[in-house]
């Protein structure tokens, strides 16, 4: 650790470059990728295999599940943007939350299953943010609160 260079040249010849790190196709023995999504309070327990674009939700059809427009847009994202719209049959078991919540889920499962069989896709499900678990859950309420911040109605009198 005590080498000291003069030039900058040296220095590059000297550090390698860390590469990059491989990722691998990861199915189970039916040929399916698996992944679980969480958002909110939901969990999501992804499979996807080679088929004909049919998603199911819980045993029924994603169509039923998600009645609002803006659900099955949501849940539509991943395969979108990679453009595999008609390319996997998708299975969904999900549990836990809201509609909204179980939507989010279903995203995040849908896309880290798709990275687990096609790698290839990783940097662009990465880009458009679809692969990071969105964080955010409710705050607990406070003693003295009437909510987790909100306070009692003041009155002077």
């Amino acid at each position: 650790m005590s080498d000291t260079f003069s030039s900058f040249e040296e220095l590059q010849g000297a550090a390698p470059q860390p590469a990059r790190p491989v990722y691998v196709q990861k199915l189970d023995k039916q040929g399916r990728a698996y992944a679980t999504g969480k958002r909110k309070d939901a969990v999501a327990r992804v499979w996807i295999k080679p088929g004909t674009g049919k998603v199911i939700v819980n045993g029924r059809p994603f169509e039923v599940y998600f009645a609002r427009p803006v659900l099955r847009m949501i849940l539509q994202q991943p395969l979108g943007i990679v453009k595999r719209v008609d390319q996997y049959d998708v299975t969904v078991s999900v549990a836990g939350g809201g509609l909204s919540g179980q939507a989010g889920a279903v995203r995040h499962g849908l896309s880290k299953a798709l990275s687990h069989y096609e790698p290839e896709l990783r940097p662009i499900l990465k880009h458009e943010g679809f692969l990071t678990r969105d964080s955010r859950v409710v705050e607990r309420k406070k003693y003295g609160k009437k909510k987790a911040r909100r306070s009692f109605q003041f009155s002077k009198r």
